[in-house]
């Protein structure tokens, strides 16, 4: 009997420990209006990460590529779900040069689903590396990658062009999965974290969302079903309802619950755990290519 993410359940405020002070401080101005003037499409602003500030103080930023408009609709995702737009296949130097603008010492780069082109848009995320590599060869780079529906081929132009970190997100635990991201896999997207190491990507990376009526033995699962697949480094959040239309907020994660699935991870072996409230994938991420 399959087992639904409920919908009645109200959670409490919002905590307090999700507030969040505006970003301030000389270097954030400075790219913001960067940002602003040529019209830098970054997730950290499209997004309105509660990181921002301190990530762009870091040298760290995201930039999403092939477009704004996923084929897939999953539920706790706030990007337009709907038929994208034409690839601009002028994008990686687009991206390449805000990277340079803003004098990003280490990027991410992530992307909406394409499962409308043949590719994936893995030619796009090869093509997007290299321009960056080209124009900025001291930044450092981090691949939130799709599944690419874990065909091989595809994940294979990621390895071949060797960014210092690939990423790829779990999102849930297994029960979930099918309510919360809706046309993909546990299992698929375990594999594909599994096959890049067995390919020789040195660093991987995944995240999970908490707060989605998950059971703590189910996280705890998940984290070592990610160990086992030799995944290095994990980030663990909370998950915050982008609209009225996705997913509800079953229940707000104590700090204290955050600072116990750290230690469970590290205790299993996790090069990094990242978890807190306010922990987005991207979340300190120039440190995970140590």
């Amino acid at each position: 009997m399959e087992t639904k993410v409920a919908s009645n359940i109200l959670p409490e405020r919002k905590p307090k420990w999700l507030r969040v002070k505006l970003p301030t401080g000389k270097k954030y101005t400075e790219l913001r209006s960067l940002v602003d003037k040529y019209k830098l499409n970054t997730i950290c602003t499209s997004g309105s990460c509660p990181n921002m500030g301190e990530c762009w103080g870091e040298g760290t930023a995201t930039f999403m590529i092939l477009g704004n408009v996923c084929t897939r609709s999953c539920g706790f995702c706030g990007v337009k779900t709907g038929r994208p737009e034409t690839v601009d296949w002028d994008e990686p130097e687009k991206v390449a040069r805000s990277i340079k603008l803003m004098q990003i010492k280490h990027a991410v780069l992530t992307s909406v689903d394409r499962d409308d082109l043949k590719d994936m848009g893995s030619i796009m995320w090869a093509e997007t590396v290299k321009a960056v590599r080209r124009m900025n060869p001291e930044t450092t780079l981090e691949t939130l990658i799709p599944d690419f529906q874990g065909i091989e081929r595809h994940i294979d132009r990621i390895v071949e062009v060797a960014p210092e970190v690939v990423s790829h997100n779990i999102e849930t635990v297994r029960r979930l999965t099918r309510e919360v991201r809706i046309q993909a896999k546990y299992d698929r997207s375990m594999d594909v974290l599994k096959y890049l190491k067995q390919q020789g990507q040195r660093r991987t990376k995944s995240g999970i969302m908490l707060g989605l009526g998950e059971a703590r033995e189910e996280v705890i699962e998940t984290l070592h079903d990610l160990r086992e697949n030799d995944v290095d480094v994990v980030t663990i959040g909370q998950y915050l309802q982008p609209t009225k239309k996705h997913l509800p907020v079953q229940r707000f994660i104590n700090p204290d619950e955050f600072n116990e699935y750290k230690e469970i991870g590290l205790d299993l072996g996790f090069r990094h755990v990242e978890s807190s409230a306010l922990v987005r994938s991207s979340y300190k991420a120039q440190k995970h290519i140590n």
